[in-house]
């Protein structure tokens, strides 16, 4: 594909690839491109923090189609941040109350199956990605705070304590403005991430002081005794791991900006930024981690395929999207679609078609051999969830033999229709009795 003007493909992901080329191109000796996702381990894992991994990690694969770039993908989750409040899905709320503005990372986890409440968060974000096959690198804030690799961006952000100061003040509500800080104090007492104001003691070695019960309690920024206000953790991570490029959800565009700002006074790095719209519910609000509203990525995959899952996401990132039981079905038939076109296009078309972002590169052959609205629609006038008598009556509809293949994909999507069936439709039918006759 050497002779391809990627300039002239429209697929998003390529004009991202583009924009993230040139900027880096312009960096002298640059050989590893580094790409970053962000996450709060509050709660389970949100659909919308998978669909900026999978969104990065399209945009990765087009740098490497079109250079010679080593890539990195980071999942970057900010578990020393504290917790604000009780996620509406967690099964145990009451015990999550006392440790209200405790690090994430410091809350037993009352499941008993890991080390943390975030590193149960963690896990389950990590077990998503993983079925997906993402090649990406966890990191964890509390091991980098802790173990030192963001001292000396911390050490910079004092130094210009002031500056930094003087960006976020008119953006702070008057009562806000009087105690804020960039630098958190973590009490070694209560080990609460406190919201405090603080007094600069000493730039050069680090030293800050917080007041507790009238005094003054001095506290090293470095080494993990204290965590930075987001913003300006935000704009430490990119000069901290070199990040050059990061999405972001619209809501986050003035926090962005303002991040950018900050930055100039840590080392000017700012990477190339992709704006995405926001996931709404049912109702058409905001999907929100704590209210667990919309829905989640266990639950698509409960009625619809990974591949489906996956074409949903690329589809149209800028555009507000409603997510849904109902989007499943189109997403499923869309797929299909456009796997069955994609056989007799040619290579450029191949490059727009989402399938080959969806797919990392590796387009598979064959998938189910009917459309999933088709199969729902006749599981419901069968009035049936027995696998084999949908699948007698589906070879009949397509009047056709089957190959192993389509045999073991058919299979596959029966049992994701058996369930929908059952979970969305079964539920509202009502039939009217039989008259004498009948």
């Amino acid at each position: 594909m050497d002779n391809i003007d990627y300039k002239k493909i429209k697929a998003w992901p390529f004009q991202e690839a583009i924009k993230l080329k040139n900027k880096v191109s312009k960096i002298a000796n640059k050989k590893i491109v580094t790409l970053e996702t962000g996450y709060g381990p509050s709660g389970d894992p949100h659909i919308g923090t998978f669909a900026e991994v999978l969104r990065t990690n399209m945009v990765l694969n087009c740098l490497k189609e079109i250079s010679d770039y080593s890539t990195n993908l980071i999942t970057f989750s900010d578990d020393l941040d504290a917790l604000r409040k009780v996620p509406e899905d967690y099964p145990f709320p009451d015990k999550l109350k006392n440790y209200i503005d405790c690090p994430l990372s410091m809350i037993p986890d009352f499941t008993g199956k890991y080390e943390s409440y975030a590193d149960r968060n963690n896990n389950l974000l990590k077990s998503f990605l993983n079925k997906f096959k993402f090649d990406y690198s966890f990191i964890s804030s509390t091991d980098y705070y802790k173990n030192g690799k963001f001292d000396k961006q911390l050490l910079k952000i004092l130094e210009n304590y002031e500056s930094i100061i003087n960006i976020i003040l008119p953006t702070l509500r008057k009562e806000r403005r009087e105690s804020y800080s960039p630098f958190l104090p973590i009490c070694r007492k209560t080990k609460k991430v406190l919201q405090v104001p603080i007094k600069v003691i000493d730039k050069k070695n680090g030293v800050i002081a917080y007041k507790e019960n009238n005094q003054y309690k001095e506290i090293l920024v470095t080494g993990g005794n204290c965590k930075l206000q987001w913003k300006v953790d935000w704009a430490m991570r990119w000069s901290a791991l070199n990040i050059d490029y990061e999405m972001n959800g619209k809501d986050l565009i003035p926090s962005f900006q303002l991040s950018s700002q900050i930055a100039n006074f840590i080392e000017k790095k700012v990477p190339s930024n992709m704006t995405y719209e926001l996931f709404l519910d049912d109702k058409g609000e905001k999907i929100s981690k704590s209210k667990g509203n919309g829905l989640s990525i266990d639950e698509w995959l409960d009625y619809g395929s990974s591949d489906s899952l996956s074409l949903f996401m690329y589809n149209n990132p800028r555009r507000a999207k409603r997510l849904y039981f109902d989007c499943i079905p189109k997403s499923m038939d869309d797929y299909r679609k456009l796997l069955n076109n994609i056989q007799n296009q040619d290579s450029i078309e191949k490059l727009e078609s989402p399938l080959w972002h969806i797919h990392q590169k590796k387009i598979p052959s064959t998938t189910y051999p009917i459309d999933f609205t088709n199969l729902l629609n006749l599981v419901t006038a069968l009035n049936t969830t027995s696998n084999r008598t949908i699948k007698d009556f589906v070879r009949i509809y397509l009047k056709e033999k089957l190959s192993v293949q389509d045999e073991q994909e058919l299979d596959k999507i029966i049992l994701l229709a058996i369930k929908y069936y059952k979970k969305f439709i079964l539920p509202h039918i009502n039939k009217r009795k039989p008259d004498i006759e009948e």
